[in-house]
């Protein structure tokens, strides 16, 4: 997410960073070249803090202050030997003198329960668009652009279809890199005899097409061959004319079960995606309701009922756009459904139109996913069972929306480990571009170099991760 590293990470490091409770701990602490606060081959007293507990004179009940002896080595290190008892964040408090109040030093380090071990942080977009929609760059340049700023995975999710997606996959089919590039669209169903659906929806993931499976501009453009709109060879559902499209919703609209003021035949067709989504292995997001072209994008009740009735698989709480009516009255609807028992997992996308920063929007909001593997399936399958955090970076001091306890573990994250991955991940998406649109030699060099230093995110994730 490109957020500057401080002082403590540009001079020491910290490794592990996030340990597992109750499990035996060795934490170094290392100099990096800055000005020498540790002295080699001297004695210190370091306090562990929990952050969370208060201070001990005010709360002597809660508060977890421990003072425990270590020694500086001939290099200026610090190893620390411990058991973190509760999950939260711990500060590391070398004293300038044993016994004393003032600190030398402090750094942190975070504490999680036993099911986030094994859930690495992965960061990525659900919601963006290239040149094949409305987009202004090409799906591979997006993709490089957006792993330069730091991304796990990603998503390229043009209206209407779905063959841009695989177009970025293919793009590095034949480079290695750490960038999970996910299958996916924006679905927007035909208008027909003047009904329709002007709810958008987003397929992450799905292993076929749901714009493919009714005439529009997918099978307008490149036909109904599967390899255009699947990522698999079975159960791929038939393609249908408009008119069967709608003879069928309007079926449908006579079956679903609505409470009195919502619309039957847009919810019919919501769900009848939001179900192919799923059918094909996807998450089905339900995106920005209080955009406001003119009005808000999707009615207040019919929102209301996509919440109550659990349709979708995901709400994409934060993005698009930058005014207050947007993310913050969608914070509060989140917050506010959550409180009344309709809990869905949330997702923060920038649905941006342009990679660059001269976009106001390009990188407004993201996704935070604790998942076991930056991989497809994984990745769905934490965010369904409600593993992710949105992340509102719209102004300089971020925002986080989600279940408090994993907004807590994202703060840390993104101050005490996302600055250092984000700097290998610089240098990936600018190998990247020039990868895909670069002359014979620099595409030649591109590969050799990423080919080079592929893995090493996954190495950091894993010195820096107790798991």
């Amino acid at each position: 997410m490109a957020y500057p590293k401080s002082d403590i990470l540009n001079n020491f490091d910290v490794f592990p960073k996030v340990l597992v409770k109750d499990k035996p701990a060795v934490i170094r602490i290392r100099p990096t070249g800055g000005r020498v606060v540790i002295r080699p081959d001297t004695d210190y007293e370091l306090v562990v803090c929990y952050i969370d507990g208060g201070e001990p004179e005010d709360f002597p009940l809660q508060a977890d202050f421990r003072a425990i002896r270590v020694r500086a080595d001939a290099d200026g290190c610090v190893t620390l030997h411990h058991t973190f008892d509760k999950e939260g964040e711990y500060f590391l408090r070398i004293l300038k003198e044993p016994g004393g109040r003032d600190k030398l030093i402090q750094f942190s380090v975070y504490c999680v329960e036993e099911d986030l071990a094994g859930r690495w942080p992965l960061i990525g977009d659900l919601h963006m668009h290239t040149t094949r929609s409305d987009g202004n760059q090409d799906p591979a340049v997006v993709c490089a652009n957006y792993r330069k700023y730091g991304y796990d995975f990603m998503v390229v999710s043009d209206h209407n279809r779905y063959y841009p997606s695989l177009e970025a996959i293919d793009a590095y089919r034949d480079v290695a890199t750490e960038l999970t590039i996910v299958p996916g669209e924006e679905v927007h169903m035909p208008w027909v005899h003047d009904k329709g659906n002007a709810c958008h929806i987003v397929n992450f993931g799905s292993e076929y097409s749901v714009n493919a499976l009714v005439e529009g501009p997918q099978l307008d453009e490149v036909g109904d061959g599967l390899q255009y709109r699947a990522i698999r060879t079975d159960n791929v559902p038939d393609t249908m004319t408009k008119e069967e499209f709608y003879e069928k919703m309007c079926r449908l609209a006579e079956e679903i079960d609505v409470p009195d003021g919502v619309d039957r035949y847009p919810a019919a067709v919501c769900k009848w995606v939001f179900d192919h989504i799923r059918a094909g292995g996807g998450l089905g997001i339900f995106p920005h309701p209080n955009w406001r072209p003119n009005v808000n994008n999707v009615a207040e009740a019919f929102t209301d009922w996509i919440f109550s009735a659990h349709v979708c698989d995901a709400f994409e709480v934060l993005g698009g756009e930058n005014y207050y009516n947007h993310n913050g009255y969608q914070t509060a609807r989140y917050y506010t459904q959550w409180a009344k028992g309709n809990r869905l997992p949330v997702v923060g996308s920038t649905d941006s139109h342009s990679s660059y920063e001269s976009n106001r929007n390009a990188f407004i909001c993201a996704t935070i996913v604790f998942s076991p593997a930056n991989e497809r399936k994984a990745l769905i399958a934490s965010v369904k069972d409600f593993y992710s955090v949105a992340v509102d970076t719209i102004s300089k001091e971020y925002r986080l929306v989600g279940q408090e306890r994993f907004i807590r573990y994202a703060c840390f994250l993104l101050e005490h480990y996302f600055p250092i991955h984000d700097e290998l991940c610089y240098e990936d998406g600018r190998l990247m571009k020039q990868y895909v649109t670069g002359t014979a030699e620099e595409r030649a060099e591109a590969k050799r170099l990423l080919d080079a230093i592929c893995g090493r995110v996954d190495a950091c994730r894993k010195k820096y991760f107790d798991f």
